[in-house]
């Protein structure tokens, strides 16, 4: 009988498990932000006694540097102890091209090749393509070479056109409610938009321009709040019951973001429910707000594993999807982008909410029950 606690190598078909890992310069890398492109998941093990582009084994990975790009093909060379000159790893700054420092072996248990170099090439959707051990007898350079030459682009790598399954619903709000709101940010003092991140077990606000940059106002006009929530459970609502087969009992937060060219404002590539601040969010909806859909360049949303599509629902429209997809929202070039956002969950995710109160740093808004129903409760019931 197989020992369960041993690791399972990744097959064909499969998608790998998620890490973070530090890189032999000491930057971090989140796997999952990588989807949407090829990827190169080498398990070199100890590195060799050559140095640099001299060691055997980095001498099959460097065969084509072209093949490298961010947009086609990215490489992460996984070590298990340090190089004795590590210099040399952090001089290889061709594009595409990195270095992990898995020093303990916990990455490569994890995907069942410790002690055993090992390849898995990943499509875009970060499964496993091809999965190569370096003692193969075809050739671990020859094989990897012919299945990367071989590689379409990364939007087709499926074969047939791929579209992300997001739902778009137009007519949710009335263009002078749109109006309206886009007149209430002008009118408001705007905040940097920030991003949750998890360190050390707690969940805080980031603000970091090279990541995420926008303005957010939070809606507090009490009658605008009950106009914003009556459209969505008429109109988003039964849409989401059709679409998704689930029917979203809260709503967190009511939020008018603006993106400005002149600033070149953007969210890179991201999800919606990766920390503990934000596991507790099901579905991310975008309401247009702009009179003219086509009055700004850039902005648009984009599903990085789905290819390169941009998504853009009309004026008054909403753009709904579940928060672990992929996404982000390409820079601006002209004009500016007036957006309604929120995240649509239920009573289950409400309860995980609250449990996590208690992950939240110092000044991070404390959730409380009741404040985020789209519909208020049935006071009269026995």
């Amino acid at each position: 009988m197989a020992d369960s606690n041993i690791p399972t190598r990744p097959a064909l078909g499969d998608p790998i498990p998620w890490f973070s890992a530090k890189t032999v310069s000491g930057s971090r890398i989140d796997i999952h932000v990588d989807a949407g492109r090829y990827l190169v998941l080498t398990f070199i093990g100890k590195p060799g006694d050559g140095n640099g582009d001299t060691d055997p084994k980095l001498g099959e990975l460097m065969f084509q540097p072209s093949l490298f790009r961010e947009d086609h093909i990215i490489l992460y060379g996984v070590l298990e102890a340090a190089p004795a000159d590590r210099s040399r790893y952090k001089l290889i700054r061709r594009p595409g091209i990195s270095f992990l420092a898995d020093y303990d072996g916990a990455l490569a248990q994890q995907f069942g090749v410790r002690d055993r170099p090992w390849t898995f090439v990943l499509d875009p959707m970060l499964r496993v393509i091809a999965s190569i051990p370096y003692d193969h007898p075809e050739g671990h350079g020859k094989l990897l070479r012919e299945t990367l030459q071989g590689l379409p682009p990364p939007a087709q790598h499926a074969g047939v056109p791929l579209k992300a399954p997001v739902l778009i619903v137009p007519r949710v709000l009335e263009f002078d409610l749109c109006d309206a709101m886009v007149e209430y940010h002008r009118r408001s003092e705007g905040t940097d938009s920030g991003f949750l991140l998890d360190k050390d077990g707690v969940t805080r606000t980031i603000t970091d321009y090279t990541f995420k940059r926008r303005t957010d106002v939070v809606v507090r006009d009490l009658e605008l709040v009950t106009l914003l929530r009556q459209r969505i459970v008429s109109r988003v609502l039964p849409a989401m019951k059709q679409a998704f087969s689930f029917e979203p009992t809260r709503m967190d937060r009511y939020l008018i973001a603006s993106y400005h060219a002149n600033t070149g404002d953007h969210f890179f590539r991201h999800r919606d429910n990766l920390n503990a601040g934000a596991a507790h969010r099901r579905f991310a909806m975008t309401l247009n707000l702009n009179a003219e859909a086509k009055n700004y360049d850039g902005g648009d949303l984009r599903f990085p594993e789905f290819g390169t599509d941009t998504y853009r629902p009309p004026t008054g429209g909403a753009v709904i999807f579940s928060c672990g997809l992929l996404h982000e929202v390409t820079p601006m070039t002209r004009g500016e982008r007036f957006a309604f956002l929120s995240f649509l969950y239920g009573e289950e995710d409400a309860k995980r909410r609250a449990a996590n109160n208690a992950k939240l740093s110092e000044g991070e808004r404390v959730y409380q029950d009741g404040d985020d129903l789209l519909m208020p409760r049935d006071t009269t019931a026995a």
